[in-house]
């Protein structure tokens, strides 16, 4: 499915809660994580995982993708 999002560069900047908001209504199919820019993640690919990374004033710090 070449047509399914995999990547949201339009979020960066925007508050995170907003950008959760926006990747679940584009992609219902899989977990939102959001967490601090700097935490600590386990590595691996995850087709069913979009990791959000915000900084300290709460905007999305990362251009969240798939995986």
């Amino acid at each position: 499915m070449s047509s399914t999002k995999t990547s949201w560069p339009e979020v960066m900047g925007w508050p995170a809660a907003q950008a959760v908001t926006q990747i679940a209504t584009d992609r219902p199919d899989v977990a939102i994580e959001v967490l601090p820019s700097g935490t600590s993640v386990t590595p691996g690919f995850s087709s069913e995982r979009v990791r959000v990374f915000f900084d300290g004033t709460g905007s999305v710090a990362a251009t969240p993708v798939v995986g």
